[in-house]
């Protein structure tokens, strides 16, 4: 019987991956903060924008995202406690497993922990974080410890054992007190790294039980994944369509500040320099009219989903282009006519299709 400290020095001499991947969570951190991201808490937006795991998105051909918000933090806090933990139970599992064993622990955790916080979410949540794949390490360093306990010292066989069950115990019924904390992420990650960690253990001791282990936990695994991916939830709606119908919005909104601006300047101008209706006519069609009715068809064009976030904002601002249309097509009509009666009538619509936006 050996310390467990004499083992794995001799089997991996000096860390590698973890130091890399604390020092990857914090630059993206650091980079979010740079574009925006709140020091001690990030807006829903920020962390979508950066890759977080968000049903629609995900579900929306952007799978990646599973992967992506692993590096996600939503605060310091957020961020310095996941580095703590993995600096405390990475070194550890990189020592036992190596490296590259390591890193196919904490990608494959990480990841069996997104897909499950998307399943038991059902897509609503917008979840990022690296503790999945934390609870993932630690996960595999109780299948070590477990499989190895008749090869470590018995006392320190249980001061490690027994404080990463605690660790793992108090983690998670914490996350069950605290709103807010994504703990589908964290129980999907410990069982995977739990599965993981008996299905790529290098092999010591007794060969046949340790095969028939690996057999069994790669079996579970399968199954696990297998209904995880039979219960992802119906996709709410498509997050392009989404983000299509806000960035439309948001190009119009400032092309109307844009139109009004040159409708009320050709309006003075004309007044002031005396020109004639069909002058007057002429421009506002081309300046005005024309463009609210390219801006309305592109508006009309938009996906027309009822479930979409924007949908009801999409329907208002439809209706305002329609309306802005119209009032500038009557007023140039009423400028050909030299109808004076609708061209009042045409800059009351207009008036009242801007209060009622």
């Amino acid at each position: 019987m050996f310390s467990l400290h004499d083992q794995l020095r001799l089997r991996v001499p000096q860390l590698r991956l973890t130091p890399l991947l604390m020092a990857a969570n914090v630059l993206v951190f650091g980079a979010m903060l740079l574009s925006g991201a709140g020091l001690w808490h990030s807006q829903n937006g920020v962390q979508l924008a950066w890759g977080a795991n968000f049903g629609p998105a995900t579900q929306d051909g952007e799978w990646w995202r599973l992967g992506s918000a692993m590096f996600l933090h939503f605060g310091l806090l957020h961020l310095a406690l996941n580095m703590w933990a993995l600096w405390d139970g990475g070194q550890w599992v990189e020592r036992m497993y190596g490296h590259f064993r390591f890193a196919a622990i904490y990608f494959v955790a990480g990841l069996t922990g997104n897909l499950l916080s998307l399943v038991f979410h059902q897509g609503h949540a917008v979840s990022g974080g690296a503790s999945g794949a934390i609870f993932g390490l630690y996960g595999a360093l109780l299948s070590y410890l477990w499989l190895e306990r008749s090869r470590i010292q018995r006392g320190e066989f249980r001061w490690l054992f027994w404080a990463a069950v605690g660790f793992s115990v108090v983690s998670i019924v914490f996350g069950l007190m605290v709103p807010g904390i994504d703990n589908a992420a964290h129980i999907g990650g410990l069982i995977g790294g739990l599965l993981m960690g008996i299905l790529i253990k290098p092999e010591a001791g007794d060969m046949v039980m340790q095969r028939r282990a690996k057999l069994t936990a790669g079996l579970v695994f399968v199954a696990l994944v297998g209904v995880m991916a039979a219960n992802v939830p119906q996709l709410a709606y498509r997050w392009s369509d989404e983000k299509q119908v806000q960035q439309e919005i948001g190009e119009f909104l400032q092309e109307d500040a844009a139109i009004s601006r040159a409708w009320e300047s050709i309006l003075r101008q004309g007044e002031r320099k005396g020109a004639s209706f069909e002058e007057l006519a002429d421009v506002i069609e081309s300046v005005v009219a024309d463009r609210y009715e390219h801006s309305f068809e592109e508006l009309a064009a938009l996906p027309r989903d009822a479930n979409l976030p924007s949908a009801l904002a999409a329907e208002r601002v439809t209706r305002y282009a329609e309306q802005r249309r119209d009032a500038s097509r009557a007023m140039v009509e009423g400028l050909r006519a030299k109808d004076r009666v609708q061209i009042r009538k045409a800059l009351e619509q207009a008036r009242q299709s801007r209060t009622g936006q």
